[in-house]
């Protein structure tokens, strides 16, 4: 059960990621879009699913964005409505910039910690109008809804240039966080300074370690390994040059992430630092969506 691997701060938590459909979708065809996503889960092996909460973050950077922004359906009302029969629990994200006091209270009132996890999403950059910040969410949560579980974001990437990510992590379990998600994972060694520091902070200081679950997605083109980038995804130029060159880029990823898990998954165990994998494709191809089903079972294996 997820809700006890995250309580008993457990390794091997293995999650998968999706996006809501967009918003225009047509009514009628969300059961259908729903019963697919049931059907190509391989839920014998997750623990739990992880829907997203898509925010355009142009903020966040001046490059033009490789794919257009598409607003998706609130993430709780698909889960609530068209995913309500699928047994695994859903840990529903919450871009906090985007809603206003009551519309987060309405969500965290409505949301059963039985069925339910979240994660707090802050702003893209310090530039970003917001309705809340990120301290009043976690006080809204108290009021609302204090045992539902709370997960945070941490981002490699961050870590290679400030050296605190960790720090940011320790701070937001004081707020509540027992577990947090990875932005995706393709720089190892950003991860595992991570790793490092986290463990030596944790063990100087005498705080216990909670899940970090990493997320791994393939690339299957030039366009999405474009897309990654202006995500924030850090991809070592050795490695971009790999992708480009390799006669499969899409199995070629495939490796890359396997591996990754691999080496992320041995230094971990050696420190005794709980870590799980979350799996997801940024790209809407049926061929690189099914890529992530088969890193799924790739890593799953190992």
């Amino acid at each position: 059960m997820l809700f006890e691997k995250i309580k008993n701060r457990e390794s091997g938590i293995v999650l998968c990621g999706i996006v809501p459909p967009k918003k225009e979708t047509a009514p009628e065809k969300l059961d259908e879009i729903a019963r697919k996503i049931v059907e190509r889960l391989p839920i014998d092996i997750l623990d739990g699913l992880v829907v997203y909460d898509i925010q355009d973050e142009v903020s966040r950077t001046t490059e033009n964005r490789p794919f257009p922004f598409i607003e998706s359906i609130d993430s709780f009302l698909f889960c609530k409505n068209q995913l309500k029969s699928l047994s695994l629990p859903k840990i529903i994200y919450r871009a906090i910039g985007k809603y206003s006091q009551e519309d987060l209270s309405l969500f965290l009132s409505a949301a059963d910690p039985k069925e339910f996890l979240t994660v707090f999403v802050g702003a893209a950059s310090k530039n970003q109008k917001v309705q809340l910040s990120i301290q009043e969410a976690y006080a809204l949560k108290q009021v609302n809804n204090a045992i539902l579980p709370l997960g945070g974001v941490m981002i490699p990437e961050r870590h290679l240039k400030t050296n605190d990510e960790h720090l940011r992590v320790f701070k937001k379990i004081k707020n509540g966080c027992t577990f947090f998600v990875s932005q995706g994972v393709y720089d190892i060694t950003a991860a595992k300074n991570f790793l490092s520091d986290y463990h030596y902070y944790g063990l100087e200081h005498g705080f216990p370690l909670v899940p970090i679950i990493f997320t791994l997605t393939p690339c299957g083109s030039a366009k999405t390994l474009q897309f990654m980038k202006w995500l924030g995804i850090s991809i070592p130029r050795w490695l971009e040059n790999e992708l480009m060159y390799s006669h499969d880029i899409l199995e070629h990823s495939l490796q890359v992430c396997a591996g990754n898990w691999a080496e992320l998954s041995d230094y971990a165990a050696s420190k005794n630092i709980p870590i799980g994998c979350n799996i997801e494709s940024v790209a809407i191809r049926k061929i690189e969506v099914e890529a992530s089903f088969e890193l799924l079972r790739q890593v799953t294996k190992s």
